[in-house]
């Protein structure tokens, strides 16, 4: 009995020694794998990396807000962006170098007078007819016919455009819309005094650029159509020159936007023409009530267009001043001092 009870316990210590040595075997061969594996692992790393290396590690850019400066940096960019890349021009450069103004004729002057005499013969014809003006002319010295403002003509393109700028607007509003106008076909925004656009420059430009200079829909479309006449060579300074003031107002009325008045004020003050009246200029009709002794104040209620003078009025009192009609309404301008004739006059 006992002998067989020696034999089970040394059998079970036996087989308790062959599981604890087959373990230990199991683990040498798993350790010996997960080494060759590691090691297998390595060198396919290093093999990827050294034929595509890796990029160097950059710092990530700071989600900080920016600086308050940068709205200005970011204008300044913009800014220099639209110097890059200008507003849209009306046309190209060569186009614009291609047109000139012409040279501009001579002022048209009655016969037998000169620039040199023709302000002194047309002050003593006022005098003559009428000894009052000897005291007016004595207090306003007419500049717009003296030998300097004779010998030159302010291109016609020009006078006639500013006239339609000018149209239903303050002087002061005028003046901006004009600058603008002109900064628009500027190429260099610094000059001092920039010349006005060519009619081949405002005859190619559309009708919404225009506008952005402050014009109204209406006035770009004269302007544009204005332009377009004088690029066209329907009108010029040489036609205008050479023709009478009766052809002058019929060419002109023919262009939209051009009424009577603005004709009138332009062949008298553009061509600078000695013997124009204009009877639709309420300021001429009431100095020239003034200066025949009639109450303005008291006319001043009435309405109508007539309300200073009739038409037959003023008709038969200037034509004793021909061939000088031009100086006899700027004259009556200034009967009465606060009507302002600056803007006119150029």
């Amino acid at each position: 009995m006992s002998t067989r009870v020696t034999r089970s316990a040394l059998k079970r210590q036996a087989d308790a020694e062959n599981s604890i040595k087959v373990s230990k075997a199991r683990r040498i061969v798993k350790n010996s794998e997960n080494a060759t594996l590691a090691i297998s692992k390595e060198l396919i790393i290093a093999e990827i990396s050294s034929a595509h290396p890796m990029p160097p590690k950059t710092k990530r850019a700071s989600k900080k807000p920016p600086p308050k400066s940068a709205d200005v940096t970011k204008k300044a960019i913009l800014v220099t962006n639209e110097k890059q890349s200008p507003k849209k021009k009306s046309s190209s450069k060569a186009a614009d170098e291609s047109f000139a103004f012409p040279a501009l004729p001579a002022v048209v002057l009655p016969a037998g007078a000169t620039p040199a005499t023709l302000l002194h013969d047309a002050c003593a014809h006022l005098i003559a007819v009428d000894a009052r003006f000897k005291a007016l002319i004595k207090r306003h010295h007419c500049k717009l016919f003296s030998p300097e403002s004779l010998a030159t003509i302010m291109d016609p393109f020009t006078a006639l455009t500013s006239s339609i700028i000018s149209q239903q607007v303050s002087g002061a509003a005028a003046a901006t819309i004009q600058r603008r106008f002109i900064a628009l076909f500027q190429d260099d925004d610094a000059a001092v005094d920039p010349p006005f656009p060519t009619p081949t420059q405002v005859a190619a430009a559309d009708i919404p650029f225009l506008r952005t200079a402050g014009l109204s829909q209406r006035k770009a479309e004269f302007i544009q159509g204005l332009a377009a006449k004088f690029a066209s060579g329907e009108l010029s300074p040489e036609i205008l020159n050479q023709s009478s003031d009766e052809e002058v107002l019929e060419k002109l009325l023919a262009v939209r936007g051009l009424g009577k008045w603005t004709v009138e004020m332009f062949i008298c003050f553009g061509l600078k023409r000695i013997d124009v009246f204009s009877f639709g200029d309420l300021s001429v009709q009431r100095g020239l009530a003034a200066f025949m002794g009639k109450d303005v104040s008291k006319l001043k209620s009435k309405s109508g267009k007539w309300k200073y003078m009739t038409e037959q009025e003023m008709l038969d009192i200037s034509a004793k001043f021909a061939p000088y009609k031009s100086l006899f309404m700027w004259y009556m301008w200034r009967v009465i001092d606060d009507t302002n004739i600056v803007a006119l006059e150029g």
